[in-house]
């Protein structure tokens, strides 16, 4: 009772303070405290709004975590109402995942991602995890869209509200105050969660979350001049044992603790003091931000009252959020901190933008994506500086200490069998830009990959690839046409082994399109042991052959794509064969493949492919030759996949394939698809009107495929009327 005469008292004084001084515009100034919650702090936007429509104007704003970003955006212009509509659209998930679209990464880059199923750190011989589930950058990119009309404010003091919020140095466990620098990244610093963030660099200090050490500034607001202050104090209050069943919330706890106790001596302070119940509620509530939001809305109308006390009539205009349209920026410079390990043509590759461009807040992102998607940097922060009216972005980098890494998967499909793929990456590991990777698939089929690459950005880059391949299968032909030249056998087992080394150049425009060339020695070795007592060597030769290329790749997706197209042109002219005693005569293989992909729905897309290839000149190499047939296996030399009919059952030196798909995804990661491919195979196709009449080959499949972290886990069933064969197909995990 005493408390509430107490701070009557004291609203009154400042009512009367306020009518009494009427020449002088004399009034109370309002601070706004808003404390860190993580999900919890989605209650700060409605409580804002019950601000408004008291009108009751914030003089000063101070926040931690959560309470940071809400208020930062508040006071860099934004009213209530559009913080709201922002939150609303935000996809918590990939914002605080780093979500990086496979469109920003280069095709070294989306190999990673397609082929492993597990990347560790390796340094010293020691595996590692890494420090942080995200480094926070999609959150980053995002704030500094929203806050592009003040970037080139400095001073916290001269935002439109004045601001300031709390982030904790890890080295030292203290607490510190960012009123100054750049605003994106003081609160990025303060919402810095540990573990889940990496921590933020600024002035050399290495800066986490803030509610570590203080979660409630109420007394730096107080120093701004506050005369009033409002909190919303959205952190959890101490558990029961019966809440307290899992090692997770008691750790919470205990971290709470010394946050709690502090909290009840700013309790009293606090003249206006606002506890949304959002008990129910956790940290990671981002999905029910709707409902958090109207929890704010109801704990603020519990003391409107009170606000109108102190409202003045202010109305924060509800105007359109024109900040998020305004995002075009004028680079005049571009200055990037010096780099160990990679040049600036490197970096500058990757941004996908020189100085004297302008750009958008997109552009921006997908340069900063692509950045990251390296894994070469442990930390990346930008911001802007005017120069002469345009925008001076300044780059800062660390690179990322550890170079080596470890990375598994596993897999299996009807030609190669199990497998498990152990890979090494090493990077600098002669050369600035430079990476090396082996793989080593043991299993059924033993198998390498070697592939050292030099990334010079926008310039022509160089790389080395070595690569040994073999299998061992029974093949068969489902129309008694021959298989590799088989002496006339529709059916034989084989054992085929390639070896093959490659150097190329080439260079990367936009992280999807590509253009190379390249010399390639390859050597083939057929056998069978299809003939009692005798193996029988088809072919065991090497071949030397000049290459070009063209790549485009655009798809967000390479198992189950929604959108996006690609494109794949190459050219491989043989110009010597070892086998002296054979008649060799030059010749060259042109192949192109397309497709594309469209959603029709949310939950249906449709997939068109469409690929075809030729050989000029005489003399081929049968087990060069176009070979189709199976689903599931990764694709080399001209082997490819056909619905309806065995690994390896149909082939010729030339052919026309297309493919059509319908996928439904029935729920998250889980799809129901159909296909149907046709295809005209044989020596020659292209010289007779044969390639474009009715397809010779057809065949169908119904299948079921899983996104897991080994990859796509799939199963098939196929027929083909020609043959009347069905054919039940198991793939698992990524290809390799």
């Amino acid at each position: 009772m005493k408390k509430s005469i107490l701070f009557i008292v004291l609203l009154c004084s400042c009512v009367n303070a306020f009518s009494q001084q009427p020449d002088n515009d004399k009034k109370p100034k309002i601070g706004l405290v808003l404390s860190g919650g993580g999900a919890k702090g989605l209650a700060h936007i409605g409580v804002l709004k019950v601000l408004e429509e008291a009108g009751v104007e914030i003089s000063y704003i101070g926040g931690t975590s959560m309470g940071a970003i809400v208020g930062g955006l508040y006071a860099s212009g934004y009213n209530a109402h559009q913080i709201d509509s922002i939150f609303k659209v935000t996809d918590f998930d990939a914002v605080v995942r780093d979500f990086i679209p496979r469109a920003s990464k280069n095709f070294y880059e989306k190999k990673n991602d397609e082929m492993y199923a597990i990347s560790l750190p390796f340094e010293n011989f020691k595996i590692g995890v890494p420090n942080a589930y995200s480094k926070g950058l999609n959150i980053y990119n995002m704030l500094n869209k929203l806050t592009h009309n003040v970037r080139h404010v400095r001073d916290f003091n001269k935002l439109p509200i004045p601001f300031l919020c709390i982030a904790t140095n890890i080295e030292t466990g203290e607490e510190v105050l960012l009123d100054k620098g750049y605003l994106s990244q003081a609160i990025l610093a303060s919402a810095t969660f540990p573990s889940l963030f990496s921590p933020v660099l600024i002035d050399d200090q290495m800066l986490i979350d803030g509610g570590v050490a203080n979660n409630y500034p109420i007394d730096e607001v107080r120093k701004l001049g506050a005369d009033i202050i409002i909190g919303v104090d959205v952190q959890d209050d101490l558990k029961d044992r019966e809440s307290l069943n899992n090692a997770t919330r008691i750790l919470i706890q205990i971290s709470n603790l010394q946050m709690i106790n502090k909290m009840n001596k700013k309790k009293r302070q606090t003249e206006i003091y606002i506890k949304p119940d959002i008990k129910n509620y956790t940290v990671i509530s981002f999905d029910e931000g709707s409902e958090i939001i109207k929890k704010g809305e109801e704990a603020g109308f519990a003391v409107y009252e009170k606000l109108k006390v102190i409202g003045s009539g202010f109305n924060k205009q509800k105007k359109s959020i024109q900040k998020c349209a305004v995002d075009t920026l004028s680079i005049k410079e571009i200055n990037i901190n010096e780099l160990d390990n990679y040049t600036r043509a490197y970096v500058l590759g990757k941004l996908g933008f020189n100085a004297g461009n302008k750009i958008t807040y997109n552009d921006l992102k997908v340069g900063i994506d692509n950045l990251n998607a390296t894994q070469n940097f442990s930390s990346m922060g930008y911001y802007f500086e005017e120069k002469d009216g345009v925008d001076v972005f300044n780059l800062n980098l660390i690179e990322n200490p550890t170079k080596t890494f470890l990375r598994f998967g596993l897999h299996y499909d009807d030609l190669y069998k199990s497998a498990v793929l152990i890979n090494f990456t090493k990077k600098k590991l002669l050369f600035k830009n430079d990476v090396a990777s082996l793989d080593v698939i043991l299993g059924d089929n033993f198998r390498y990959n070697f592939d050292y690459y030099i990334d010079n950005g926008f310039y022509w880059s160089f790389g080395f690839k070595s690569r040994y391949n073999s299998f061992s299968r029974n093949i068969y032909t489902d129309d008694g046409e021959e298989i590799f030249g088989s002496l006339g056998l529709s059916s034989i087992n084989v054992d085929f082994e390639d070896f093959t080394n490659q150097i190329y150049f080439q260079t990367i425009f936009k992280q999807k399109f590509i253009v190379g060339v390249g010399l390639e020695l390859k050597n083939i070795e057929v056998t069978s042991q299809t003939f009692e007592d005798a193996t029988i060597g088809f072919e065991n030769n090497r071949y030397l052959n000049a290459l070009g290329y063209i790549k485009y790749d655009s798809l967000d997706n390479f198992y189950f794509p929604t959108e996006g197209w690609y494109f794949s042109g190459d050219i491989q002219s043989y110009i010597y064969s070892s086998n002296l005693e054979s008649d060799f005569n030059r010749f060259s293989y042109v192949r192109g493949d397309f497709g594309f992909a469209q959603s029709i729905t949310d939950k249906f897309t449709f997939v068109l492919q469409a690929e075809g290839g030729f050989t000029v000149g005489e003399g081929t190499i049968p087990f060069l030759d176009f070979v189709l047939g199976g689903y599931g296996f990764n694709e080399i030399n001209n082997f490819k996949h056909f619905y309806g009919y065995e690994p390896l059952s149909i082939s010729g030196d030339s052919y026309l394939k297309s493919t059509f798909t319908l996928d439904y995804e029935i729920f998250k990661k889980n799809h129901l698809n159909f296909s149907a491919n046709y295809a005209n195979i044989g020596d020659n196709l292209f010289d007779s009107d044969e390639w474009y009449e009715k397809p010779r080959y057809s065949g169908y499949a119904f299948g079921y495929g899983l996104e897991t972290i080994i990859g796509p886990i799939e199963i098939k069933h196929t027929w083909s009327p020609e043959t009347k064969d069905h054919h039940t197909w198991f793939s698992v995990g990524f290809w390799f």
